[in-house]
Order: C-alpha cells, then structure tokens, then sequence
C-alpha cells in the first residue's frame, strides 16, 4: 500500500506593485517545478508502521482490516512489504513492491489458500490491489518525467495553501488515467488532494488526506482517503502505529520472505 509549493501575493495598498509581483513570481513556477519538489519530499530511510484499513461500501458498510507495513528508501529507491494480519479472510496474505530506476515497479503477493508467491504483471496495473479503491498502478509513486505538468495556479483545499497541477501522461496508453489534478500543500510539498479522470475525461477517483502531521522531521499521511465517486466505494488508510528510521533487513524486502514471513 503506496507520494509538496509559495507563490508571490498582491499587496493592499500597493496594487501595482504587487500584481508585478505577484506576476513575476509566478512566472518563475512551473508545473514541473512543484510536481519535482512534490516528488523529493524527504522521506524516512526505513518505516514500519500498523495500519488500520476500512473499505466502506456506498451504503455505508464498513469492513476493517489491519495490516502491517515495513518501508525503506535505498539509492533513492523504494521497497514496501505489507502483511494482512486481519479479518481471516485476508490473514497472512504479504505483498512486495519494488520501485525500479526505470520502467513500472516489481511487484509480487502471496495467497495463503495458494501457498505460493506469483509476480503481479504490469497489465494488471488497473486491477483492484485487495479490494481497496486503489489499483496496483495508484500504489506506485509516479516519476515526474512521464506527465506533463501544468500549473493551473493557487488554490485553498481543507486550510492547505496549495498548488493546483494538472498532469497529463506523456504516453496514454501507459496510464489508467487521461490526467489527475493535484493540489499540492506549498509548506510541506505534500499532495492533499488529487482528482483521477477516466478516459472519457470523467472524474473517477478522489483522494485526500484527511490527517498531515510532521513527525520526527517528516512529513506523514496519517489519514487519507480514496473515494470512487463512480462507485461510490472508498477506502480509509489509517496510521495507528509508526516508527521510522530503525533498520529494516534486507531479507524482508524478497519474494523468499513473502513465501515464509520470515527472514
């Protein structure tokens, strides 16, 4: 389970000049410029967190699930393996996903009912990832030079003074999605909304987070939400648990560990 912006102001009083400015200073800002800074965000070397995950259905049932989720960033690149641990119907299911310098990320999962490991193939990006909201494609972090970006301006989302980005992929065919539009929290660079339009250029999906919170230096999601407002399913993503930057091995992050849940 798997993502940061100050424009110039107009001044009272002082109109001209701050509409000069404000110009001049915005100017400077490009949709690529905010979506790069989105992206080198700094972010812990290792985390380890529980999670609580509620799939709500449109008519407002609730199904929780908890799961346990070890992250770390090598080389620039990150690794993530998640462990269902609750309801039984999910128990002991893992899944690890491993971002590649180029190209989509390796990802693998284990069904328990199964007793095996299989690959997830990239044709299965816009496959549901555990009957959340989000697909294997959404859980991955996006590089900035596959979309274009383009700064649509300022805009207030939920107390957040944010840059608002339209990002459209260089190559449709790659990507779920025709564009997403992000509104991006100028103090911290994180995303606090971001809107998912279908092929038929019709939103789709919406995800906010709900709680952002500085923790040891960073700063952490620790509540979000991805609606299907087609569906009108969504998925909750909780934080109840966290610790960061205390090494994680090297052996949990292989399909070998998937298959046992040991090192």
């Amino acid at each position: 389970m798997q993502t940061k912006f100050n424009l110039g102001k107009k001044f009272l009083g002082m109109l001209s000049i701050g509409i000069i400015t404000s110009a001049s200073v915005f100017a400077t800002v490009t949709g690529t410029d905010v979506m790069q800074k989105a992206y080198d965000v700094k972010k812990p070397n290792f985390t380890h967190s529980a999670v609580e995950m509620d799939l709500i259905s449109s008519n407002g049932d609730v199904q929780k699930r908890l799961v346990e989720e070890w992250s770390r960033e090598k080389n620039d690149l990150a690794s993530t393996v998640m462990i269902f641990r609750s309801p039984s119907s999910v128990k002991d299911t893992r899944f690890l996903q491993i971002e590649n310098e180029s190209g989509p990320n390796s990802k693998w999962i284990y069904l328990p009912a199964l007793r095996t490991v299989r690959r997830v193939s990239s044709a299965e990006g816009d496959k549901s990832f555990m009957g959340t909201d989000a697909t294997y494609d959404d859980m991955e972090t996006r590089k900035v030079d596959v979309d274009n970006h383009e700064l649509l301006g300022s805009e207030s989302f939920n107390g957040y003074d944010c840059y608002k980005v339209k990002s459209t992929a260089k190559d449709l065919s790659s990507s779920q999605y025709a564009y997403r539009i992000s509104w991006v929290d100028k103090n911290s660079y994180v995303p606090v909304k971001i809107e998912m339009y279908d092929k038929q250029n019709a939103l789709e999906k919406v995800l906010t987070v709900d709680k952002l919170q500085q923790v040891q230096g960073y700063w952490i999601p620790l509540i979000d939400t991805m609606k299907n407002v087609q569906s009108g399913h969504s998925t909750k993503i909780g934080i109840l648990k966290l610790e960061l930057d205390k090494a994680v091995s090297d052996g949990m992050f292989t399909s070998a560990f998937l298959k046992t849940g040991r090192i």
